[in-house]
Order: C-alpha cells, then sequence, then structure tokens
C-alpha cells in the first residue's frame, strides 16, 4: 500500500492511502490472456493423447483467475484520503467504484485507535456520536503512523 502524507500549507494536511497497482487494466488483461492460451494449448495436448478429462479442469481454471483478476480490477482504484483544512476535517474513500465522503469539525474531531480483526490496530474518526473507520488499505506500522500524525494534529488523546 503507498501513503503520502502531504503538508502543501501551514495547518493543511492530507493523507492519502491507495493500493498498488502494478499492473494497468491492459497489463491485467494481456497476462490473463497468456495464462489461459498456455494453460488450453497443454491441457489440449494431453486432450489428445488420452487425457481428456484434463480440459474441464483447465476451464475452470481460467474462469476462477478470470474471477480473481475481475476482484482485483475492481479494487485497483481505491482510496483514502484525509484532509485537515481550517475547521474542517475530510474523509473521502472510494472502494470498489463506490465512494463515500464524511466532514467533521476539526476542533471536535478525534482520532481513535483500537484493536480490529484478528487483534490488529483499527482507526476511526469519531465526533458527537458518529464513528466512521478508515485504514484499511494501510498496513499495522502505517495505520500508527497516521494515527500518531492525526492526534497530534487535531489535538486528540
Amino acid at each position: 500500500m503507498e501513503l503520502a502524507i502531504l503538508s502543501p500549507l501551514a495547518g493543511d494536511y492530507l493523507f492519502v492511502a491507495k493500493r498498488n497497482d502494478s499492473l494497468s487494466p491492459a497489463g491485467r488483461r494481456a497476462f490473463l490472456l497468456s495464462i489461459a492460451v498456455i494453460s488450453f494449448a497443454v491441457a489440449l495436448a494431453l486432450g489428445l493423447h488420452g487425457a481428456w478429462f484434463v480440459l474441464p479442469f483447465a476451464g475452470v481454471e481460467i474462469v476462477m483467475l478470470a474471477v480473481a483478476f475481475w476482484i482485483v480490477e475492481r479494487h485497483a482504484g481505491d482510496v483514502e484520503t484525509i484532509r485537515l483544512s481550517g475547521h474542517s476535517v475530510l474523509l473521502e474513500r472510494r472502494r470498489a467504484g463506490r465512494a463515500e465522503r464524511h466532514e467533521f469539525n476539526r476542533a471536535w474531531a478525534r482520532v481513535e485507535v483500537c484493536r480490529g480483526r484478528g487483534g490488529k490496530p483499527a482507526l476511526a474518526l469519531r465526533s458527537h456520536g458518529k464513528a466512521v473507520q478508515f485504514g484499511d488499505l494501510l498496513t499495522e506500522e502505517q495505520r500508527l503512523v497516521v494515527a500518531g500524525e492525526l492526534i497530534k494534529r487535531l489535538g486528540s488523546k
């Protein structure tokens, strides 16, 4: 995961977390196509030598790989940003094509660090009874760094 902490102006901060995307959509399709061609070529060669039962398994393999690549494609553009500007804290997320936006008053916003699934730290912004979890795209160490920065910037306890 990539994490950027930007400080464009005094008092304004921007935290950006996004997934690493080592292959472009075209690169993913080309890679999947090359795997499919090789798999079907091997299965066809084995099928011609009497091992015809390999062909359906090659088909299932390619379908399962295509599903995995589709899931990766859906989440390739996932991003979380937290912007501290003036009197507001703006949390924006995009996951699987769906966008969310949450705005908090900077004076009232607090960062919570709690234990999530598997005992790993989870982060949330809380204000006036509303809590929004964030940091899903970060590693455990990055979550703690972001929590420390936000606590320092917001004056959270």
